[in-house]
């Protein structure tokens, strides 16, 4: 599979976004499982998840504890592999969320997180959602702190603004690595931080960039074109859409999420998809 960069590591330019296999309607571990093994078989290499991801009180880092046992599990080389966590946002169990970015907090769940992963280092921790309540510039001092003391390789930043982008990139010294924010054909406000992203040599991960969970399905009927050129290049319309994240940025790494084998599958076809001029300029006007 082709490759992107997230500050110094070399990963998938597909990646694959954990939440499906540990909030609503999730599916049995052996299954989830099997989709994460499925998604290194054919060379995925960046996995997304957070410690929000579950849905039962008592089960924060449901997803992050199944992700670490099925990498662990798999027979194949691992050593390539990046695994992207979050922390800051909250899910009390009852399906409500809500934030919490106290510097104090945020070095809590990170270190919560790296005991569930295992290793002596998270990967890549994003900071998950700002908190209206703390200055931002607080949270992304913990983040920071988490940094220089070695409790995380790389830093991120998620559901930010361009300002939010400039202070962390600031406050971090130039080490901010990437931002997650959702970006698809039916959200597209973040072209704003994608390209700012470009401008500094950030990667961008865009969470949910065939439109969510409840609307991928649907992805071909509500935008014509991209069935359209999918039907002409014998893939999916899922596949389109993400050779169109591609395309959009070298610093783009689309993370979408899977809860079976075979769309993991899918979607890694992306990876090998060159849209050409005018394909993308029908797809710009969907």
């Amino acid at each position: 599979m082709k490759t992107r960069q997230i500050g110094d590591r070399t990963v998938s330019s597909i990646g694959l976004g954990g939440m499906p296999m540990s909030i609503e309607g999730r599916p049995d571990e052996a299954r989830s499982i099997a989709t994460i093994h499925a998604a290194l078989e054919v060379g995925v290499t960046l996995f997304d998840t957070a410690d929000a991801y579950h849905l039962h009180a008592d089960e924060v880092g449901h997803n992050e504890s199944l992700l670490a046992k099925a990498i662990a599990s798999w027979g194949g080389d691992t050593s390539r592999v990046l695994v992207a966590t979050k922390g800051g946002h909250l899910r009390p169990g009852d399906g409500t969320w809500y934030v919490d970015g106290r510097p104090e907090y945020l070095k809590e769940a990170a270190k919560a997180s790296l005991k569930r992963l295992g290793g002596d280092a998270i990967d890549l921790y994003h900071h998950h959602r700002p908190d209206p309540a703390v200055p931002y510039a607080d949270s992304i001092g913990a983040i920071r702190d988490l940094l220089d003391d070695g409790v995380i390789r790389l830093a991120g930043i998620s559901n930010a603004t361009p300002e939010q982008i400039r202070e962390a990139y600031e406050i971090l010294g130039g080490r901010l690595a990437s931002v997650q924010n959702q970006y698809s054909p039916a959200f597209r406000s973040s072209q704003a931080e994608l390209d700012l992203c470009t401008e500094l040599g950030v990667a961008f991960l865009s969470w949910s960039p065939l439109g969510g969970i409840k609307s991928a399905g649907e992805l071909g009927a509500r935008f014509a074109p991209f069935q359209r050129v999918a039907d002409e290049r014998g893939v999916s319309p899922q596949v389109v859409t993400l050779a169109w994240h591609l395309a959009a940025s070298p610093r783009v790494i689309p993370i979408p999420g899977a809860s079976r084998p075979k769309s993991i599958r899918d979607s890694a076809q992306a990876a090998d998809l060159a849209l050409t001029a005018d394909e993308l300029a029908a797809l710009a006007a969907a």
